[in-house]
């Protein structure tokens, strides 16, 4: 398969999301073209976003779930995130209403773990910051609490959590940056900067993203070595990538044998066969199997393109 074959599989593509990331991160078009438009427009008016967005209730949560955590994949929490990953649109209201649902609900909790230190389920509380900065403003207290708890967690550990054994989380520690990948450089204080800074050294310099020897009170879970769409507070070798992209960190030393990883993983079709662990337990809209090789192979190919290993498209 050449590129031309490449882009014209991911343009295929049935969920909108993917056809405009694909014109927007690889083939670089501006906003206000045409076809970026278009693409924009149709993810909020076909595809999973509105499938989603449909099952919200009034108050912002979604029906018929538990906790805004149950059932794992479709409750509150995780529809929300899974709105963020395909590109809804921030000021569509309904979003807001459950971002500022769960800003409510998680308030107090948050207040309790600044005050006592915590840094547990640092994943979710990551989480919830990337998909609350596509919401809200930056001046928004919440959200300022949410990134002073992410600058706490990187720094203590970094993201320790009983769930690991009370060990430092590269789980955690990479959902945290991809919240702080969300948030603007230009208003990061020196104190945020410093703990991503912390973040990527304790997954790029004291450990290794190939080897995966992070501390664990465990064996290392098989989804690290997967290419994996949509995963929610796991974390996998292509997702700590596409963290490091955002951040402008791609050039890291210890992001090189991770990049060879993900280079050497595809197939002489030229694509990236993704895996989709949690299909049966979240939105169905997602789409089959070809959907997920064709965001794996978004992500991936986004990934080495910036870091200069893939050449760039041309509209």
């Amino acid at each position: 398969m050449g590129e031309n074959e490449f882009t014209t599989w991911l343009m295929n593509a049935d969920t909108p999301s993917i056809r405009y990331r694909t014109l927007v991160d690889l083939f670089s078009l501006s906003a206000d073209e045409t076809r970026v438009t278009q693409a924009r427009q149709a993810i909020m008016k076909s595809g999973p976003v509105p499938a989603i967005l449909s099952d919200q209730s009034e108050t912002g949560k979604w029906n018929g779930e538990r906790s805004y955590y149950t059932p794992k994949y479709t409750s509150t929490h995780w529809s929300l995130m899974l709105l963020a990953e395909l590109g809804v649109d921030g000021h569509d209201s309904r979003f807001q209403r459950g971002v500022h649902y769960m800003l409510n609900t998680t308030a107090d909790e948050l207040c309790q773990q600044l005050a006592t230190g915590a840094t547990g389920a640092s994943c979710f509380w990551g989480n919830l910051l990337r998909y609350a900065l596509l919401s809200d403003s930056i001046e928004n207290a919440r959200i300022e609490k949410l990134i002073s708890f992410a600058a706490m967690a990187l720094r203590d550990g970094p993201c320790r959590c009983r769930h690991n054994g009370g060990c430092a989380c590269a789980w955690g520690a990479v959902r945290v940056l991809w919240g702080l990948a969300a948030f603007p450089k230009s208003h990061r204080s020196r104190e945020t900067s410093a703990a991503i800074d912390q973040g990527v050294e304790f997954l790029l310099d004291s450990f290794s993203l190939v080897e995966a020897n992070y501390p664990s009170n465990g064996k290392v879970n098989s989804l690290w070595f997967k290419l994996n769409f949509p995963l929610f507070y796991q974390v996998d070798i292509l997702f700590t990538l596409r963290i490091l992209d955002e951040l402008d960190m791609l050039d890291h030393p210890g992001a090189q044998s991770a990049l060879d990883w993900l280079e050497q993983r595809r197939d002489r079709n030229g694509r990236w066969k993704g895996s989709s662990p949690f299909r049966k337990r979240t939105w169905r809209e997602l789409g089959k199997r070809e959907e997920t090789d064709r965001w794996v192979s978004f992500h991936a190919y986004r990934a080495l393109q910036h870091a200069g290993r893939i050449s760039s498209f041309e509209s």
